[in-house]
């Protein structure tokens, strides 16, 4: 198959033109992908600096002093909660599948 010289005057920048459209097109993923890399690490670098848990001595006014034994008490029941096993869950499993 042979291409004659008038078929060549219009395929020729028709490659020209796809060949830029490519670029294009992957200089805009590039981009895209730069963007998204750069809002993660501006993310990360916030969650950094961002408190998300205090501990419960932050929360007192002097540094020497000890907790109250109110807090104390009350820290007690939170852990208790928290521990306290669910009355049937966990302790029955069905085989009959």
């Amino acid at each position: 198959m042979s291409l004659k010289a008038i078929e060549l005057q219009i395929a020729i920048p028709k490659t020209f033109e796809a060949g830029k459209i490519a670029e294009q097109k992957q200089q805009q993923a590039q981009l895209a992908q730069d963007s998204a890399n750069m809002q993660t690490e501006k993310q990360a670098l916030k969650s950094k600096e961002t408190v998300l848990k205090s501990s419960p001595y932050a929360k007192l006014d002097g540094d020497d002093q000890q907790p109250s034994e109110e807090s104390q008490q009350q820290e007690k029941t939170e852990k208790e909660q928290q521990q306290a096993k669910h009355p049937f869950k966990g302790s029955f499993v069905d085989y009959s599948g």
